[in-house]
């Protein structure tokens, strides 16, 4: 087989069957017919000698051989891809087509419905496609070109990417309506150690940080998978926890069984910025989109300054 042969269209099949593990769904994603994307994978695995792909009635794997395949045709796709948004970006074209922007799963459903709006106003020539992960899965796939932009709590690890602080995100204390911390002074992390401290599971951001600020052990408190199950542990009694201000409720808990409380003055908070590829030829217009984000940072949050913003990484 040689160049001539090998088509992008049929490379894009590939991943996205990866991606999908299910030729139905790929085929959905790519805007074809099912029969159509399954029979330009086979001529594909037939022309190159190799299967790509295991087949069976319930799943469908990758191969060894498959899996070096993919991986390769990821970096050939993100190439091409870069190639047309150099064009673009030579033309001066603002930024615009199809941008990728996820988002920690602790911001993401609380930021994104403030700000959209706005958003496509400001920027109506960009499609966005937006999704939501844990930290270390948004990187990996900002590195590996999945996804265009993120948003993100810092600090991360910075290596190829570009960082813009955004704004400052305070937490709240949340506990139950008869716990001691619903009354008297406002209270203070350093007090919040003990053994009724409630934690998002291992892999969320918003734990490690929960875990600093109240200077609690590694194995401290009762573990949740998010943080709406945070919230309704806290409703039930068994314990107290840290909440972002955007995933706090204006006014009090109708059910009056929980209550929202600010730290005292030099409470914990958190950073929230904007990371894409610093090789990303869109860095102007990211910029944009990150100036966009600061200057609509939500009233619960402070907007960082411009000298907290570090150059690329």
């Amino acid at each position: 087989m040689n160049l001539a042969g090998l088509s992008l269209r049929d490379l894009e099949y590939v991943v996205a069957v990866a991606d999908e593990n299910h030729f139905g769904r790929a085929a959905e994603r790519c805007n074809v017919s099912q029969p159509t994307l399954s029979v330009q994978v086979r001529k594909l695995e037939e022309a190159l000698g190799l299967t790509i792909f295991e087949r069976t009635n319930r799943r469908v794997l990758l191969t060894p051989g498959g899996q070096v395949l993919v991986r390769q045709a990821r970096a050939v796709l993100a190439e091409a891809h870069r190639l047309l948004l150099l064009a673009r970006e030579g033309h001066g074209a603002p930024l615009a087509g199809r941008l990728v922007l996820a988002a920690i799963q602790t911001l993401g459903p609380y930021l994104f419905p403030l700000v959209l709006r706005q958003l496509r106003q400001d920027f109506p020539q960009l499609a966005l496609a937006l999704s939501e992960g844990r930290t270390a899965e948004i990187l990996e796939g900002l590195r590996e070109g999945r996804l265009d932009a993120a948003l993100v709590s810092l600090p991360i690890a910075e290596a190829g990417l570009t960082v813009v602080p955004l704004f400052r995100e305070p937490f709240l204390l949340a506990c139950p309506a008869d716990h001691a911390f619903a009354v008297g002074d406002a209270p203070q992390a350093a007090d919040l150690a003990g053994r009724d401290l409630l934690l998002l599971d291992e892999g969320n951001c918003l734990r490690d940080q929960a875990v600093a600020a109240c200077g609690a052990g590694p194995g401290a408190g009762r573990h949740a998978t998010s943080l709406e199950t945070l919230r309704s542990m806290v409703a039930a009694g068994a314990g107290y926890t840290l909440l972002p201000a955007l995933a706090v409720p204006s006014g009090p808990d109708p059910s009056g069984l929980t209550v929202c409380r600010h730290f005292a003055e030099g409470g914990p908070d958190r950073v929230i910025a904007l990371a894409w590829r610093s090789s990303d030829p869109r860095g102007e217009g990211l910029g944009r989109l990150a100036t966009f984000f600061r200057a609509h940072a939500p009233g619960a949050t402070l907007a960082c300054s411009d000298a907290e913003a570090p150059g690329s990484a």
